[in-house]
C-alpha cells in the first residue's frame, strides 16, 4: 500500500519490515544463533510462534475476574446480553483456549505481572477493549496493536462461542514477508 504523509508518499509494507525487521536483525541473527546453539532449529520448525511460546513459557492460570473489571466497553455496556455471553464463555473455556483468546487480540497469550490493569498496547497502556462492530455474520475480529476485540452483537450464546473459537482457532499471526 502506498500512503502520503504531510505531503511525502511511503510504502507501507516497507516501512513495517523496516521497522519489525530490517532494523533488528542484527540482534536477532545473534540471539538465533546463540539459542540455536542451546535448541537446534530443526527441533523447532514442528512449532507454530503459538505453541513455541506456550513451550518456553508456560500457561499461568488467567483471571478472568480481574480480565472483566480491566475490560472497557466501545458501544456495548457491560449489562449487554453480548457482553454477558462473552465473558460466560470465557469462564468455560480451559486454561489453553483463554491464553488463546489473549494472544488472539494482545498479540500475547501472557497476563502482565500485576494483572490486566497493566496490559500495554503498541504506545503504551492500553486496556482490553470490547467494540460493538460488523454484523452477525461476521467473525470476530482483533486489532493487536490496540487490544481490540471487535465483536459484533450475536443473537445468542452459542453463535457467540461458536464464531469466537473459529476466530481464535483459525487465526494466523502477524506476518511480513
Amino acid at each position: 500500500m502506498f500512503f502520503h504523509c504531510m505531503g511525502v508518499g511511503f510504502n507501507h509494507s516497507l516501512m513495517l519490515k523496516w521497522r519489525f525487521v530490517d532494523r533488528v536483525r542484527p540482534q536477532m541473527d545473534a540471539f538465533m544463533e546463540g539459542f540455536s546453539e542451546l535448541i537446534p532449529a530443526r527441533l523447532l520448525s514442528v512449532f507454530d510462534e503459538r505453541e513455541l511460546e506456550y513451550l518456553l513459557c508456560g500457561l499461568p492460570a488467567i483471571d478472568v475476574e480481574d480480565w472483566k473489571k480491566y475490560t472497557v466497553y466501545a458501544d456495548y455496556k457491560s449489562t449487554d446480553n453480548t457482553i454477558m455471553w462473552f465473558w460466560m464463555v470465557v469462564e468455560r473455556f480451559d486454561n489453553e483456549t483463554r491464553a488463546r483468546l489473549l494472544q488472539f487480540v494482545t498479540g500475547t497469550s501472557k497476563v502482565p505481572m500485576n494483572g490486566f490493569r497493566e496490559l500495554q498496547g503498541s504506545n503504551g497502556p492500553k486496556k482490553f477493549t470490547i467494540k460493538r462492530t460488523g454484523n452477525t455474520k461476521s467473525l470476530p475480529v482483533s486489532h493487536t496493536c490496540f487490544n481490540r476485540l471487535d465483536l459484533p452483537p450475536y443473537g445468542s450464546y452459542f453463535t457467540l462461542k461458536e464464531k469466537l473459537i473459529l476466530a481464535v482457532e483459525n487465526t494466523e499471526g502477524f506476518a511480513i514477508e
